[in-house]
């Protein structure tokens, strides 16, 4: 079976299972607030994307960890790492928003209680993102199709789409979908140097959580409710962001930079991939 063909059945499972679970939870939507309807069309999403990963397991004859969510590695260093340097590097970018004046952190909008409680909320909706997007993009779809046409053009290919994607989202604009989808490449970057997706997972979940949550920012063009602080953003949209927040920022490309450099030198093995490689190179 051509690997293309067997991309297009993951996808197939994947979009009739998520189907068929909003069919199942639609009777919740009058029943539940916005705050849970959200996690559960995130905890749906991340279901749909990642069980069909384990049909294509059986049918791959491979073990579903190889399309990079090793269950021994599960919130291991690789996910603790990538999340501190999610937040790391989204406060460098708000500080630098600070610094030229472009970014106030004003006034406290939770207090006692809902500031813990919020944030474990969008820790946990953050991570089911992580989970569905990163596995989606660069879980069994990266596995594949690098079988086909090698690993950096696949991963070329899925963060062309993952920036895509965020186009649906309202606010978005054209500087937002491009950071999006080189923030995706560099993740494949992360995936290629670690082994696993559990390092861009935790720098996913960090990143989002630091902006709708902690900083308070719009993310991909959405301010979700329960955020920490009445922060704001003042300026150009070519230094703010404009609507879709400071992904949308032209300084977001000098922190994408920065991180590649940065990874490169601090992960410069090759461990994704690595086995598969040297059998083709020795066979050749």
């Amino acid at each position: 079976m051509y690997r293309g063909t067997r991309w297009l059945i993951y996808l197939a499972m994947a979009f009739v299972i998520f189907q068929v679970e909003g069919w199942l939870v639609l009777s919740l939507r009058s029943h539940v607030s916005v705050l849970w309807w959200r996690l559960i069309i995130e905890a749906s999403m991340m279901l749909a994307a990642i069980l069909p990963g384990f049909v294509m397991a059986r049918i791959e004859d491979r073990p579903f960890g190889e399309f990079g969510l090793p269950a021994r590695r599960a919130f291991g260093r690789n996910f603790w790492v990538g999340t501190l340097w999610g937040i790391g590097s989204l406060t460098v970018l708000m500080l630098a928003l600070r610094a030229v004046g472009a970014f106030e952190f004003g006034s406290l909008s939770l207090h006692g209680a809902h500031i813990w409680k919020f944030a474990a909320y969008y820790a946990l909706l953050f991570l089911l993102t992580g989970f569905f997007e990163d596995f989606l993009m660069r879980g069994y779809s990266q596995w594949v199709l690098a079988r086909g046409m090698n690993f950096w053009p696949a991963a070329a290919l899925l963060s062309i789409s993952f920036g895509a994607i965020h186009g649906g989202n309202p606010g978005e604009a054209k500087t937002g979908l491009v950071a999006a989808g080189m923030i995706g490449f560099f993740l494949c970057l992360t995936l290629r140097r670690t082994g696993d997706l559990w390092w861009a997972v935790g720098f996913h979940m960090a990143w989002d959580w630091g902006e709708s949550y902690f900083y308070s920012v719009p993310d991909s063009g959405a301010i979700l409710p329960g955020h920490l602080l009445n922060s704001s953003l003042h300026g150009p949209d070519w230094l703010t962001g404009g609507s879709v927040g400071p992904e949308g920022s032209y300084l977001v490309f000098v922190v994408i930079g920065a991180l590649w450099v940065l990874f490169d030198r601090a992960y410069p093995e090759l461990k994704y991939g690595a086995s598969r490689e040297t059998e083709t190179l020795s066979s050749s």
